[in-house]
């Protein structure tokens, strides 16, 4: 498994420990699916500007988000490219603060939020909602980040 890691901010510091971590959230991701281990994703943390501009870019919908997905899901010499997470930091200051729960665990929860989009889960409708949050709910369990 390997995840790639592009800061693209100045607003927080991604420590090494903070990698670690990102490392084995994506590992019980990829556990909660009995998915190989034998991929690559590709996570950019930017700040509000940029994210607008991907959300207005490719779901021309013109405001800050704070995660978006861009499943791949293609082969290469063996490697699963599931796709590219991008997590905008001012989203996961302001989220923490206002759930009243730490910066990791919001940071996490969306990455984790992330991983499910890339492994093809949604939450358009419902149904599809329900399925989704059980299983981000399972990974934050094990990963022992509770609010």
């Amino acid at each position: 498994m390997e995840v790639l890691v592009n800061n693209r901010q100045k607003i927080k510091k991604i420590s090494n420990e903070d990698i670690e971590f990102i490392e084995k959230a994506v590992e019980t991701c990829l556990k909660e699916e009995n998915y190989s281990s034998n991929v690559e994703v590709s996570l950019s943390f930017v700040d509000n500007k940029e994210i607008k501009h991907l959300n207005k870019q490719y779901r021309n919908k013109d405001y800050p988000t704070d995660v978006l997905s861009f499943p791949l899901n293609d082969n290469i010499d063996g490697t699963t490219i599931l796709g590219d997470i991008v997590i905008s930091i001012d989203k996961v200051i302001e989220q923490a603060s206002e759930y009243q729960h730490s910066y990791r665990r919001e940071l996490i929860y969306l990455l984790v939020h992330g991983m499910f989009h890339l492994l093809g889960y949604d939450h358009i409708k419902e149904d599809e909602k329900k399925i989704m949050r059980a299983k981000e709910k399972r990974v934050i369990e094990k990963l022992q980040l509770f609010r």
